[in-house]
């Protein structure tokens, strides 16, 4: 059976109007095999019938005793002269239904008439299946030489006669609707062919003579058409479907000029030393800064101000750089933990000693007045998430850093993988945010403390890791639905093995530890990490404080609360961050917190638009490179959009042309886009934009072509 498609409205009309053409034609009989065997073209098919053929010409061929009127257009009801005596040939739409009729003389590939010339129609030889193929020629002769050569080695064939040169494209595009056409034409037309049916759902085969001409001279259909040249001119109008797999491999480009002066200078000597991407360099600077300023400092947010604690992570494969990108940037960090640490265990062995050196009640009181010295150290890199925590609730420390290039300690720790994940994320994520911890342990266990909460603490976190490693946890739903992931800056850059050079003398003799910004770098992070009494920012009383960094005027505020605003719109339906919203919500608070770090670096406690600019500039390329991860997947899965282009292509695999209506595919289509109007439509405007799919109106309906390209 002929699917049905939807018409247009005169096409419509003429379908309804299908009754009253059998009315019409019904005056006529079919012709008599003696009148027949008068035309060479009506006798051949009578030969092919009785040989078992379904040439389906016999009802379709009628006799004119009179006659014939006019069924359409301005002279309607108007009798056509020199009709009379001649042959009715019936003719059908792309449904197979009798719609037309052609007055055509015996013996003559001339149709004098048709009775409706604006009804696409053609003469029909075959059954019209689905499982046949569909032919189209001009002429009835034509159509008889093909249809007997083709039978030869199939006989499930139709051929299709317009029978007027004019109604030729008019009838293939009619019933190309349906199936795909075959027709054929010469080489010498090739071009005007291309350039006026591209598009259309056919096929031509083209030769140097006619086909027609050498089936004459008696060559084989099927030499022909093998030695022909070919083209789908369905495949001219669409465009080369575009990869829909996520490409790790295609990062986004760094912004180096989000820094200056110096720190600009010290990311691209850390990339040259170490020769890393200018992203790995870039998180490393900022993973240091936060380290030392979410000390000192809080960045102004709304009415109040908020941590400068970032979160940053790093894709970097193993041997990438990592460790020695994060040498340099931290090279003075480490060297004070070291320090401080080796100044702690003469404190602990000074004070184990001296209270050693006392008995009963003076040690007691020495105890009292000099409660033993506490571990230093805020760099970490291999722990556990509880430990920190404890620490912080104790008072042994305000200020820390999970600093690793082993992303895998943190991300496959225990902590994270056992029962716990859930609170520890819970907990990161309120320590980035307020600068709170919370933990209540039991009062009858062995770590028992009255002490349950600590307030104005700060933790940074700098993770970097592999790719097996980072892919699973960007993708993981408790990392992204706790809101963890959504606070943290993200950079994939690409890997640069393959690339680096180390068999050159100067740049092996060049050390990063001569390097005259890398020591201003180095002296500025001693300064902070160490500083002057003068310069600590205590209130009248010595308790250590943080500044208030303040927005420099208000002219910085508003460019502030610009981009915000830029951001905000971005999450509405159809926008880019739709699905990202709640990491679209972090975006402008980790712009002030690394607006508020650059100008405090720089000696600074006001924050100006050009800092809070090229703040925006880092925190846009982690949303690109967040975005890139958006569906990300295992490797080897499909994501989404992969799931529905190849259902797509399945389900509309025996349809001509491969379409399916949009109705069908919202019910239909693979989770999680089924009866999911919205994702549906998001993802179906990603294939279209891939060049995928088309999609279009029908009449009332919504309908998506899908490019054949993708059958190839």
């Amino acid at each position: 059976m002929i699917p049905t498609t939807q018409k247009n409205t005169n096409e419509k009309a003429h379908a309804d109007d299908t009754g009253g053409f059998i009315e019409y034609i019904a005056d006529f009989d079919n012709a008599t095999l003696e009148q027949r065997a008068q035309d060479a073209s009506l006798s051949q098919l009578d030969s092919l019938h009785d040989l078992g053929l379904s040439t389906n010409h016999i009802d379709n061929t009628r006799f004119l005793h009179d006659n014939l009127s006019m069924r359409g257009g301005n002279n309607k009801g108007e009798k056509a002269g020199n009709t009379k005596g001649g042959f009715g040939l019936v003719m059908v739409n792309n449904k197979a239904e009798p719609v037309n009729v052609a007055a055509y003389i015996t013996n003559s590939d001339n149709v004098s008439f048709i009775s409706d010339t604006t009804q696409a129609s053609a003469y029909a030889i075959g059954s019209m299946n689905q499982n046949s193929d569909w032919w189209l020629v001009t002429t009835l002769s034509d159509a008889v030489t093909l249809y007997a050569s083709l039978t030869i080695d199939d006989p499930n064939v139709s051929v299709l006669a317009c029978l007027n040169p004019s109604l030729f494209y008019k009838t293939l595009k009619h019933f190309s609707e349906i199936k795909t056409i075959k027709i054929t034409d010469t080489a010498e037309h090739r071009s005007v062919i291309e350039k006026r049916l591209s598009g259309v759902n056919a096929v031509c085969y083209f030769t140097v003579d006619t086909i027609i001409n050498r089936l004459n001279d008696g060559e084989p259909i099927s030499n022909i058409i093998e030695e022909s040249q070919f083209i789908d001119l369905s495949i001219l109008a669409w465009g080369e479907p575009e990869p829909l797999a996520n490409d790790p491999s295609q990062p986004t480009l760094y912004p180096i000029d989000a820094f200056k002066g110096l720190l600009k200078n010290v990311v691209q000597a850390v990339a040259h030393y170490s020769q890393v991407p200018d992203a790995m360099a870039g998180q490393c600077v900022l993973g240091a800064l936060a380290h030392m300023g979410q000390r000192f400092i809080d960045a102004p947010m709304g009415h109040g101000h908020m941590p400068t604690s970032l979160m940053l992570i790093t894709e970097g494969e193993s041997g990438s750089g990592k460790t020695q990108a994060m040498g340099l940037t931290h090279f003075k960090i480490k060297e004070y933990e070291r320090q401080q640490y080796a100044n702690y265990l003469d404190n602990v062995a000074t004070w184990e000693s001296d209270k050693a050196s006392l008995k009963g009640k003076e040690q007691a009181s020495f105890i009292d007045e000099n409660p033993k010295p506490k571990n230093p150290k805020t760099l970490f890199d291999d722990a556990t998430i509880e430990p920190i925590l404890d620490r912080f609730i104790s008072g042994e420390m305000n200020n820390a850093s999970w600093t690793t290039d082993e992303a895998g300690q943190f991300f496959n720790g225990h902590t994270m993988t056992g029962d716990t994940a859930g609170s520890a994320l819970s907990a990161l994520t309120k320590l980035w945010s307020d600068g709170e911890v919370s933990r209540l342990r039991s009062q009858k266990s062995a770590y028992a403390t009255p002490q349950t909460d600590a307030h104005g603490v700060r933790m940074t976190l700098l993770l970097q890791g592999q790719r097996v490693v980072l892919e699973q946890a960007l993708t993981d739903p408790l990392m992204n639905g706790q809101g963890f992931l959504a606070r943290a800056l993200i950079a994939c850059p690409p890997d640069l093995r393959g690339k680096r050079i180390w068999d050159n003398p100067q740049r092996r003799n060049d050390s990063p530890y001569d390097n005259p910004d890398l020591i201003e770098y180095w002296l500025r992070c001693l300064a902070l990490l160490d500083p002057l009494p003068a310069s600590k920012p205590n209130d009248i009383t010595g308790t250590s404080q943080r500044i208030k960094m303040q927005w420099a005027d208000q002219q910085a505020e508003q460019v502030f609360y610009k981009h915000m605003q830029a951001i905000e719109n971005r999450q509405a339906n159809g926008q880019t961050l739709e699905y990202l919203k709640a990491y679209a919500s972090r975006m402008a608070e980790n712009a002030s917190r690394i607006a508020s770090l650059m100008a405090f670096f720089e000696g600074r406690k006001t924050v100006t638009i050009d800092d809070i600019t090229r703040a925006f500039m880092l925190v846009e390329y982690s949303t690109a490179e967040r975005l890139r991860y958006l569906d990300a997947t295992p490797t080897g899965e499909q994501n989404d959009s992969e799931k529905l282009s190849g259902w797509l292509v399945d389900k509309a695999k025996g349809k001509q042309p491969h379409k399916l209506s949009r109705t069908y595919i919202a019910n239909n289509a693979p989770n999680p886009m089924r009866k999911n109007t919205k994702l549906l439509q998001n993802e179906l405007d990603k294939l279209e934009t891939a060049k995928h799919i088309r999609q279009e109106i029908e009449g009332r309906s919504k309908v998506i072509f899908i490019n054949p390209k993708l059958y190839n």
